[in-house]
């Protein structure tokens, strides 16, 4: 089945050994069980759980699975909020975008946390005050 896919610019079919080198994207993904099927977006991938067959395989792709919100030829497909986003990032160089995805990572993995700690912090301190 994945060789039907092999060459298709718009689909991927992969196999992941949660076990060894895809453990991290197994955990991220959230799959808990072995095998286990996701489709759609690599960002937001989703848990499939119809037939197992080659035919229901393919009945499921044809009638759900389609070109999502992307750059290029794809941007029609963006909802509002989503479209002028994409429009910027696809104007800035592949080394601008990528600092900015390290930007982001640091955020969310060193600040977010800190962040929340002090909230939690704060409403310990907000619930003291009305003793």
């Amino acid at each position: 089945m994945m060789d039907d896919f092999k060459d298709s610019p718009t689909a991927l079919v992969a196999d992941v050994d949660c076990t060894t080198e895809g453990k991290e994207l197994c955990e991220k993904s959230d799959v808990r069980g072995y095998p286990t099927i996701k489709y759609g977006d690599v960002g937001d991938l989703k848990d499939y759980n119809g037939g197992r067959t080659y035919e229901d395989l393919k009945k499921f792709a044809e009638e759900n699975l389609g070109p999502t919100c992307g750059p290029g030829e794809n941007l029609e497909l963006c909802d509002a909020e989503t479209k002028p986003k994409m429009e910027a990032y696809g104007k800035m160089s592949a080394g601008k975008l990528e600092g900015k995805i390290r930007n982001a990572i640091k955020n969310y993995e060193l600040e977010l946390p800190l962040m929340k700690k002090v909230a939690a912090w704060k409403k310990t301190q907000e619930g003291n005050s009305e003793l």
